[in-house]
């Protein structure tokens, strides 16, 4: 069975979120490595939605079609998963050398588009070793946030302190902007991800 954990902020596990469709697939295959796992969501996740970059400028996700994009949900103020799931986007960003950017896209797209705007974006890419070409952090309107995350059958739960519930989950598209793997983003190794990337691009 494949779990995908929903952490507070502050790194507590407060509930596992299992999607239907993976429940009912995940128990045919284990996953090829630790937290790497087959995708069945047919969702197109790059659908033409107008977000913003951190440097301010207009992104349409399906303007990043053709190549395969690496994908997480993360938020600014949020100080300490969403920093390991950077540090492992990171390792793998560094992993990917010259080939990001050209041949592969990571993007990050904020849980908290109500304070992260392309500042607080560029700041956070910017202390977390994240200010590379090719890799793209965007924010958008509440409900585009919510439609994009919708997309990929996930949610995000503000509590009482401002802090925000969510998934540690992250997802390698296809030229295609459909699902080709999902990850548990805190136990993936970056190589099981470069693997892919690589499997991927050689299918192109």
């Amino acid at each position: 069975m494949v779990d995908i954990s929903v952490v507070r902020p502050y790194g507590r596990v407060i509930a596992i979120v299992t999607l239907a469709a993976l429940l009912a697939l995940s128990a045919c295959r284990a996953p090829d490595t630790k937290g790497d796992y087959p995708a069945v969501n047919e969702n197109n996740c790059l659908p033409d939605v107008g977000l913003t970059d951190q440097h301010g400028s207009a992104v349409s996700l399906a303007s990043l079609k053709g190549t395969p994009v690496l994908i997480d949900f993360i938020y600014c103020s949020c100080t300490s998963t969403c920093p390991l799931l950077t540090a492992k986007m990171a390792a793998i960003a560094h992993q990917l050398g010259p080939a990001l950017g050209p041949d592969v896209r990571i993007v990050s797209i904020t849980l908290d588009p109500e304070h992260d705007h392309p500042a607080e974006l560029a700041k956070y890419a910017q202390d977390h070793d994240a200010n590379l070409s090719g890799w793209i952090f965007l924010t958008g309107r509440p409900a585009q946030i919510d439609q994009v995350l919708a997309l990929f059958k996930l949610g995000r739960m503000r509590e009482s302190d401002g802090s925000i519930t969510h998934s540690i989950a992250a997802f390698l598209l296809g030229p295609d902007g459909h699902q080709v793997r999902q990850y548990n983003a805190l136990d993936v190794s970056p190589q099981a991800v470069v693997a892919d990337i690589a499997s991927v691009r050689r299918s192109q």
